[in-house]
């Protein structure tokens, strides 16, 4: 198969599609975003006050420090967690757009789908954090094991599940397929 018959390729086209996308936000984000720090201020910020809400649902008191570098919340009587850029899920966003723009599927759909799939990576993200302050507040030995693995194995399972709704019930019936 020549270059030609790559560039007919829908899975090919995808792939291309996805990696200049998603390379583009990662320049765009490491070179201009990331050091303006406005997005990722404006991400925890909400982070933080959606999951001490809920915090204080579920009876906690807490507390929250907010300052351009240390921007914490906690159970009181406890540490607390310290939210940093990586852990705001402005790359998760990022990537679950890159794939639904990059997937065949009717661009009617995609601009409802992809402001619910990023609301919905925001939300398991701050059920994460939430279930982080409670972790450290009666099991903190277990805080390494859930934030590096057990969490990011949700996340992800959550945002690949999403992928997997996209391509079974929203995109273009056999869109990777090859024409014959």
């Amino acid at each position: 198969m020549g270059i030609s018959g790559f560039l007919k390729n829908p899975l090919f086209r995808f792939l291309l599609l996805f990696i200049f996308l998603y390379s583009s936000w990662y320049v765009l984000y490491e070179l201009i975003i990331n050091p303006n720090g406005k997005l990722d201020s404006f991400v925890i910020n909400a982070t933080v006050g959606v999951t001490d809400l809920l915090l204080k649902l579920l009876g906690f008191v807490t507390f929250t420090t907010h300052s351009e570098t240390i921007r914490t919340i906690g159970i009181d009587g406890t540490h607390g967690l310290w939210i940093g850029d990586p852990c705001d899920g402005i790359t998760l966003f990022a990537l679950f757009t890159a794939f639904i723009v990059s997937f065949p599927g009717p661009w009617k759909k995609k601009c409802w789908f992809i402001p619910l799939g990023i609301i919905g990576i925001f939300l398991i993200n701050v059920l994460r954090i939430t279930c982080l302050c409670i972790i450290v507040k009666f099991k903190p030995s277990l805080l390494s094991l859930n934030h590096d693995y057990i969490f990011k194995i949700i996340v992800y399972s959550f945002i690949f599940g999403l992928w997997i709704l996209w391509v079974n019930s929203f995109s273009s019936n056999n869109a990777l397929k090859s024409k014959k």
